[in-house]
């Protein structure tokens, strides 16, 4: 596949590409080209024009073509679908979830761009009582939006999505390992007529890509979800030029499981956390606070249910799990499974690579709350740490002890525990009964402390993809 630059389907200028395989079996898929500076600057001028002729084009037009990629984009579902199972490892199961989610992220937002209202101020300043002064917003400009791998279809919806419905030129940074159906989401968007200066997509290595754009004065503001430390590398280069930046970044989320809560529910709410995409989700809980009481038969009812589970070809609907992103991620969860062995934990299931990029769900008992796994070590895969608690201080203690604070969960039966239990915890989302695994278009998704910066949903992104221009009719009601 291409790059798409003003319009046109480009290779980079030096020829050079990136190849992109199938991680479930090392089948090559597919090449993108690898994009130097000079593709870049290109890129750059397309959308100084693209941002002026998209933010100038009413907003009834721009929802009729966003109405129109809405309706085309569902019958190429199966099609996006199979691509991102064959470029990701995903399951194709939770493959097509995803993508299904796509026209759903882009009407909510179309809806919300449709009632964004200015205000009119009362005239209740003295001397002020014949100037009429009211506010409307306007686009922000150029957005770089820099996508993950985890699950690029549904983060290119919540980051595309509000900014051209504001009237934003838009470019798409993909990940590098699996760019392709991103580019063909945004190959549908311009031929549903979305103008190719507004909406352009270039592939390379983000040390070159991001960084060059991230650093450049002709766009407006950044929005990036990924690991903290791009995140905070990220900020650094904004602040040059004073650009925005919204970012959704790592967590270590945890789920606090009671003795007084469904056990069986806790058990069944920490597998769909945490082997769905393989573990490979931001709001993945990652560290499972149970009480001690109880702490036992949680983990030999996880380890049962684990051992259930079927793992293999991403593209086959019956396994549960398919493969990580790349070898190199397999590796790295190893090291970190290894290392928590180190500090003391014990493994009681799993903890090995299968096959290359295939990993072991993994079971960690003996697992205190001074390892660097129960604190700030973010582990990208299928691993179940169990940490014991006694009282609900010492699990809220343990909770806040992280940098991260994306997500959060919480079993009990008892209301009022839960309730004084999540005011206290230092997350942006806290799923009562449930894992922290959760996302609504509407809400202000984001987190507290290392987490990120700002809030991605229907109630939030709209307005920070747009500013506030008052003006004022002096003396205008005579």
């Amino acid at each position: 596949m291409k790059m798409l630059i003003g319009g046109q389907k480009r290779d980079s200028i030096d020829g050079k590409v990136i190849n992109i395989f199938n991680p479930a079996n090392g089948e090559l898929i597919d090449t993108v080209p690898n994009s130097s500076t000079k593709d870049l600057d290109l890129l750059l001028e397309h959308s100084l024009k693209g941002k002026k002729l998209w933010g100038g084009t009413p907003l009834h037009e721009r929802s009729k073509i966003l109405l129109n990629f809405i309706d085309k984009f569902s019958l190429h579902i199966d099609e996006l679908a199979e691509l991102l199972c064959r470029e990701t490892g995903k399951n194709i199961k939770e493959a097509k979830l995803e993508v299904g989610l796509v026209p759903v992220i882009f009407r909510r937002f179309l809806e919300g761009a449709n009632h964004m209202y200015g205000i009119t101020l009362p005239d209740s300043q003295p001397g002020g009582e014949r100037d009429l002064i009211f506010t409307r917003r306007e686009p922000l400009g150029t957005i770089l939006c820099i996508i993950p791998f985890n699950f690029p279809a549904s983060t290119y919806a919540y980051k595309v999505a509000p900014a051209l419905a504001t009237g934003n030129s838009v470019i798409v940074k993909p990940p590098s390992d699996n760019p392709l159906t991103l580019i063909r989401m945004s190959e549908l968007l311009t031929e549903c007529g979305v103008p190719g200066d507004a909406l352009q997509i270039v592939t390379g290595s983000g040390s070159v890509v991001g960084k060059y754009l991230v650093g450049s004065p002709h766009i407006d503001a950044v929005s990036l979800t990924g690991s903290t430390e791009v995140g905070v590398e990220t900020a650094k280069q904004a602040a040059s030029n004073l650009h925005r930046v919204f970012l959704e970044l790592g967590g270590n989320d945890a789920m606090i499981v009671y003795e007084d809560g469904d056990i069986n529910l806790a058990v069944q709410e920490a597998i769909m956390a945490r082997t769905t995409n393989c573990g490979q989700i931001c709001i993945a809980t990652k560290r499972f606070i149970v009480q001690n009481s109880i702490k036992d038969e949680f983990t030999r009812k996880l380890v049962d249910k684990l051992n259930s589970l079927k793992i293999g070809d991403p593209m086959d609907p019956s396994c549960d799990m398919g493969c990580l992103i790349n070898e190199a991620a397999a590796l790295k969860i190893k090291e970190q499974i290894e290392h928590t062995l180190k500090q003391g934990a014990k493994c009681v299931l799993g903890g090995n690579i299968i096959n290359k990029a295939f990993f072991e769900p993994t079971v960690l008992a003996d697992v205190d709350a001074s390892m660097d796994i129960a604190q700030d070590m973010e582990v990208f895969g299928p691993v179940f740490p169990v940490i014991g608690f006694d009282t609900l201080e010492e699990a809220v203690e343990i909770h806040n002890a992280s940098v991260y604070g994306l997500n959060g969960g919480i079993i009990t039966k008892d209301t009022g525990k839960a309730m004084k239990t999540a005011y206290q915890l230092e997350c942006g989302t806290v799923v009562l009964n449930g894992n922290g695994r959760y996302r609504h278009p509407d809400i202000a998704f984001g987190g507290y402390k290392m987490s990120g910066i700002g809030r991605e949903g229907v109630s939030s992104t709209l307005e920070e993809l747009t500013q506030v221009k008052t003006i004022v009719m002096k003396g205008i009601l005579g």
